[in-house]
């Protein structure tokens, strides 16, 4: 059986270019890159070359990048990290209710500390109102974050917007651009972020590596012990191969950006015309919203995902569900539901994310085998679904 892959979202599969380059840090240089001798220079050499090509990728200087082990970790060093070093017990935060668990939970450690955090609404949009952040500020406030590009949606934020108004009272801006990295132009200062926080198994890098932006001047403290690796951001002994294979991944993804840029998004055009066209009783998720170009979100009414999901699986189709397995119970989407769905509502969506891998002929054979597994779960549904 053929397999298709919809859920670049979620993971993505390492490049073989990426993969070449990994290949000296895990045959040849075996060194500690923090040893001062020829083997761990070796190793600090390729640690430092990663650093040059991630920084060209978000348009910074290389000792404003921290490598991290990935996108939930760098979230946690940049919330955790920019609200304990900022003085003053009275402390505020501002995010939104559609963020991904590494901000909300870590915003919610926060809570228990004694911070106040304000969570932001959205709307059927999938996008935060300025006026709705402008009005949450506070003097207090130390961080507004929000993400620049939602996971589940695909929805873009103004993030230049939210970073100016966060600015105006003095409180520093992150966003979370695991989302974004690689489908939309990357620049810190055109965003006017102070931390911003990307993963490379989201770029064809390999999974557990990751890197924060932490603007010149900007302070943070670090949240875990154990050395002063990173400029005493980020301790642990460095993980080579992976920081090298996110440098590499960072490169290859500012030369493609434009070109599948405009391929996904015909692609995922397409798709979602299709389905809309061809199968009753469905709809797109804030569809007249700003959106990643790979990402689709997409209802059907009178089902539940997670059994299309399955059907999907095993005719060979690999999609995610908008409902969340939590205890054994599963539970709809918090970002569905809070762009206004109701339960059963978003319970019954699914999301598509495309990507560099994804040909036409993928899309063609998913729109071939999607109306009939629709049609026979609607026809087994209990009566009044």
């Amino acid at each position: 059986m053929q397999r298709h892959y919809f859920d670049h979202n979620a993971t993505t599969p390492i490049d073989p270019q990426v993969l070449d380059a990994m290949m000296p840090a895990l045959r040849e240089v075996s060194g500690n890159a923090s040893s001062i001798h020829s083997f761990g220079q070796d190793a600090r050499l390729l640690v430092e070359s990663a650093r040059l090509q991630a920084a060209d990728f978000l348009r910074c200087e290389p000792k404003e990048v921290v490598f991290t082990s990935g996108g939930t970790e760098s979230d946690n060093l940049a919330i955790l990290g920019a609200v304990r070093a900022a003085a003053g017990d009275r402390k505020h935060v501002v995010t939104t209710a559609i963020e991904h668990p590494a901000v909300l939970q870590t915003c919610g450690q926060l809570e228990r500390e004694g911070v106040t955090v304000d969570y932001l609404p959205v709307g059927p949009s999938g996008v935060v109102d300025i006026a709705d952040v402008s009005a949450a500020l506070r003097p207090e406030t130390v961080l507004v974050s929000v993400m620049h590009a939602n996971n589940e949606l695909g929805t873009i934020q103004p993030i230049a917007e939210i970073a100016a108004t966060a600015h105006a009272v003095g409180a520093l801006f992150h966003a979370d651009a695991v989302q974004s990295a690689g489908k939309l132009p990357l620049d810190v200062d055109t965003l006017g972020v102070d931390l911003l926080t990307i993963s490379g198994h989201k770029i064809y890098a390999p999974k557990g590596v990751g890197a924060l932006y932490v603007r010149k001047g900007v302070e943070i403290e670090s949240i875990q012990f154990g050395g002063r690796h990173e400029r005493a951001r980020r301790p642990g002994t460095e993980n080579v191969p992976g920081i090298v294979g996110l440098g590499a991944a960072c490169e290859l993804a500012s030369q493609r950006l434009a070109v599948e840029s405009a391929r996904q998004a015909a692609l995922r055009d397409r798709l979602e015309q299709a389905i809309l066209s061809q199968i009753a009783n469905t709809w797109v998720n804030a569809a007249g919203s700003p959106r990643t170009p790979n990402t689709t979100n997409i209802g059907f009414g009178g089902i539940e995902g997670e059994p299309l999901l399955i059907s999907l699986d095993l005719k060979g189709f690999a999609v995610s569900s908008g409902a969340a397995c939590s205890s054994g119970a599963v539970e709809p989407s918090h970002v569905l539901l809070a762009i206004g769905l109701s339960r059963e509502q978003a319970r019954s969506c699914l999301r598509l994310s495309i990507g560099c891998g994804t040909a036409a002929e993928d899309v063609d054979r998913f729109l071939a085998v999607l109306p009939a597994v629709v049609e026979r779960l609607r026809a087994l549904a209990p009566a009044g679904r």
